[in-house]
C-alpha cells in the first residue's frame, strides 16, 4: 500500500525570525517541503525519527507545502528501551498523570497485562469522550479534557497516555497522516509498551491506524507541534490536509494488536 499526503497551510510573520515546521513522513520514500519567501532550511534531529526544518522567516505572509510518499511495509514492533520507561511513564505537560488517581476508571488497575489495562482505557476514553471539532483549548491537558467531557484528537491521545502511565504503562504521543479521517486534518494517536513493544491505539477511532504515516513522537504535544515559534512572531492563515491510499482502506475494529508504521 502506498500512501501519499499533501499538507499546505499559511503564516503571516508579523515579526522576523525562526521558526521549526515538522511535518515531514517519518522514512518517507519521497518528499519534498517547500516555503515561500524563505531561504534554505536547518534541519533539527530527534528521537523515532522526528525533525523539524527551521526557516528565518521575513516578515510578510508565507507560504508552506510538503508533498510526501511511502510504501508502507509492516514490520517488526519497536522494542521498548529501558530509557524508554524512564521516560514515557513520568508526568508530563499535558499528561499529568501524578494527579489523576481519582479519574481512574474502578478496576483498571486491577487488570492482568499491559494490553488488558491498555484495551480498557481506550474503550473507556472513546465511550467517555464526546469528538466535537474545534472544542478544547490548546492550554488544557487531560484532567481538563476529562471534565469538559469532548475534544479532538490531542485530547484523545492524552487522555490515553495519562491513564496509561498511571497504571504503569509506558506511552507515548504521535502525531500521524490519517488516511480516511474525517474530517480530513493532521491527527495525533498514542503508542503504549506491551509485552517490550511498541503498539499504536486510537480511541477516536477515526481512521483505520493500519494506514497511518507518523510524522512526529514524544511525551506528548508539547514535543510534536507542526509549527512553533523560536523568536518569530506570526498569525496562522490555516491549512489543508490531504492523506490517500493506493489500495482500499483496511478494516480496522480498533483492538488488533497494530504496529505504526
Amino acid at each position: 500500500m502506498r500512501t501519499t499526503v499533501d499538507a499546505e497551510f499559511g503564516v503571516r510573520v508579523t515579526k522576523p525570525g525562526l521558526a521549526a515546521i515538522s511535518v515531514a513522513a517519518v522514512r518517507a520514500d519521497a518528499g519534498e517541503l517547500t516555503v515561500s519567501d524563505a531561504g534554505s532550511a536547518r534541519t533539527a534531529e530527534f528521537e523515532h525519527g522526528t525533525r523539524a526544518e527551521v526557516y528565518d522567516l521575513a516578515e510578510g505572509e508565507h507560504r508552506v507545502a510538503y508533498h510526501g510518499e511511502r510504501v508502507l511495509h509492516r514490520g517488526n514492533a519497536e522494542p521498548v528501551t529501558l530509557a524508554d520507561i524512564a521516560r514515557y511513564t513520568r508526568p508530563s505537560r499535558y499528561c499529568p498523570c501524578d494527579r489523576m488517581g481519582g479519574l481512574l476508571p474502578a478496576g483498571i488497575g486491577d487488570l492482568d497485562g499491559a494490553r488488558a489495562r491498555v484495551q480498557a482505557i481506550v474503550d473507556h476514553v472513546h465511550g467517555r469522550l464526546a469528538y466535537v471539532v474545534g472544542s478544547g483549548d490548546p492550554t488544557h491537558d487531560a484532567i481538563d479534557t476529562l471534565l469538559a467531557g469532548e475534544g479532538v484528537c490531542r485530547d484523545f491521545a492524552h487522555v490515553c497516555v495519562a491513564l496509561c502511565r498511571l497504571v504503569d504503562v509506558p506511552a507515548r504521543y504521535t502525531s500521524v497522516y490519517a488516511p480516511g479521517l474525517q474530517p480530513m486534518d493532521f491527527h495525533a494517536v498514542f503508542e503504549a509498551g506491551i509485552d517490550g513493544r511498541w503498539y499504536v491505539f486510537d480511541a477516536t477511532r477515526l481512521a483505520p491506524r493500519q494506514s497511518m504515516l507518523r510524522i512526529a513522537t514524544g511525551r506528548d504535544a508539547a514535543d510534536t507541534p507542526f509549527l512553533a515559534t523560536l523568536g518569530c512572531e506570526l498569525d496562522f492563515l490555516g491549512a489543508t490536509v490531504f492523506a490517500t491510499t493506493d489500495e482500499p482502506l483496511p478494516r480496522d475494529d480498533g483492538h488488533a494488536p497494530v504496529v505504526l508504521a
